[in-house]
């Protein structure tokens, strides 16, 4: 029976021989020798020497793994700790955005995540030692300590990462292939606004001297009236709005880039470079900007310098917007707790993570600006270590606090309860879901259909098709039992 070839960049039995001797016949230097079957099939000798046969073996080895190394092209093996795997993953993540095959956003959240999470509990490690058991209980405490969304990254960036090392022979197999799935509460979907709603909203823009100093009068009714994102309005530049045509060109995006800052670089796939038509209230609103002092060459929606505004802020404007300063009582309540809150030691986004709230869930109910249920009161109380009379009198206050108000009316809407709003009312007009979606920028109309568009009855005519054969077959069944009904015992009611 044939001998079993080594496998690729393995070696065999070590040997040991001397190689000098003294006068006296005594040795002074030995020569290890091994096979080693390299990365071509071919099997060669490998050799080193010492002055001892310990060192002799242990040159040899060293030179072996060398080898191995160097026919690799990539300096990783299992000893290699996690960190450095990282970054060798990392830095092909960062080619990619050179090529044009990644966004700057999604290399960012990568590298945020990895230096705030996966470092500091898997950095240390060497990659042999990397375990299905060990990385569950990893992302498991990410997933309990900060929340399902950033747990959800960190596998990813974990997964790339291992999935790099076992490619390239360090690992034989990615461990974290079996660390069970993260699962999440699902997402509010976001509603279309309604005719009132709509009327509703500008309104109270119009009342609100910081949402008319934000800009988001004329915001609004640009994504309403196109159905584009946030980062894809605020990247317009004013020769691309054809006013002959009543149309506007929609080709980049602003986003933040660390260390980099505000960047304008293509959307996010072909499907949303497009044009598209702008109704003339539309139109009108993009006239008047840029008879204002707009420039043809600078964003339509500008700062105040005449640059790109930053999608995040237009965001947290949004949220200001839409949740106006509550009564008297809110503010009462919301100055309180953020002396508590003080008093504990804890800042906003601490609070927010021990809660599991989102991030500006606390500032805003310390400005009044959302409704903060009895229940969510008790447990911000519990965490800011509130007891006795204090205690009585911040729960009474939050009860009459928790009543509604008209400032709770459009609490909900968000940036894209624009889009979902622009894809309801072409949806009712009775435009396919391949229209709405290069309206959308959509690649794949399943997902417009799926996340944008109304359920509804997708073949009108099957009920009339249906009625007619069912009729016959029933017109059928009343003339052989000659209509008459019968009870369960057949002998008529």
């Amino acid at each position: 029976m044939a001998r079993k070839p080594l496998p690729l960049g393995s070696w065999g039995k070590i040997r040991t021989y001397v190689a000098v001797t003294n006068e006296k016949g005594k040795a002074t230097s030995y020569r290890s020798v091994a096979y080693y079957r390299d990365f071509d099939g071919k099997v060669r000798q490998v050799e080193a020497n010492g002055r001892t046969k310990t060192v002799a073996e242990d040159n040899l080895q060293e030179n072996l793994k060398n080898r191995r190394r160097a026919n690799r092209g990539i300096g990783l093996d299992a000893m290699d700790r996690f960190s450095k795997a990282a970054e060798m993953w990392f830095a092909k993540l960062e080619e990619k955005v050179r090529d044009g095959k990644r966004s700057p956003g999604t290399v960012d959240t990568y590298r945020r995540q990895l230096d705030n999470h996966v470092l500091p509990a898997l950095g240390e490690v060497r990659l042999g030692e990397l375990t299905t058991p060990l990385l569950d209980k990893v992302i498991g405490k990410i997933k309990s300590e900060i929340g399902p969304p950033t747990a959800k990254t960190c596998r990813s960036v974990v997964s790339g990462t291992l999935g790099l090392a076992a490619r390239y022979g360090a690992l034989d197999f990615n461990p974290i292939r079996d660390v069970d799935t993260i699962e999440s509460a699902s997402k509010r979907k976001a509603r279309a606004l309604t005719d009132e709603e709509r009327d509703a909203w500008f309104e109270q823009l119009r009342a609100d001297r910081g949402a008319v100093a934000a800009d988001l009068p004329d915001l609004s009714t640009f994504m309403l009236a196109t159905g584009v994102r946030i980062g894809e309005a605020l990247g317009v530049l004013g020769h691309q709005v054809n006013f002959a045509a009543s149309e506007v060109e929609i080709t980049h995006q602003i986003i933040r880039v660390r260390g980099e800052g505000l960047v304008r670089i293509r959307t996010k796939s072909r499907a949303g470079e497009r044009v598209l038509k702008v109704p003339a209230w539309g139109l009108a609103m993009l006239r008047r900007r840029l008879m204002d002092g707009g420039r043809l060459d600078r964003p339509i929606f500008a700062n105040r310098d005449g640059d790109y505004r930053d999608p995040t802020n237009v965001r947290r404007d949004l949220r200001a917007a839409r949740s106006p300063i509550g009564s008297e009582t809110r503010r009462d309540l919301g100055n309180r707790l953020r002396k508590a809150r003080r008093a504990a030691g804890l800042s906003q986004t601490e609070t927010a993570t021990k809660l599991s709230w989102p991030q500006s869930r606390v500032s805003l109910v310390e400005t009044a600006r959302v409704r903060l249920e009895v229940g969510d009161a008790e447990k911000v109380l519990d965490l800011y270590r509130v007891r006795g009379s204090d205690r009585v009198e911040l729960l009474e206050l939050a009860s009459e606090a928790a009543e509604g108000s008209q400032a709770d009316a459009l609490a909900w809407i968000t940036s894209h309860s624009f889009r979902k709003t622009t894809a309801t009312i072409l949806d009712d007009a009775g435009q396919s879901a391949r229209q709405i979606a290069d309206q959308l920028g959509h690649a794949r109309p399943s997902l417009t259909q799926d996340v944008y568009m109304a359920r509804r009855a997708k073949n009108p005519d099957a009920a009339a098709a249906l009625e007619t054969a069912l009729n016959r077959s029933l017109d059928v069944a009343d003339q052989s039992g000659h209509g008459e009904p019968t009870d369960a015992t057949g002998t008529g009611g």
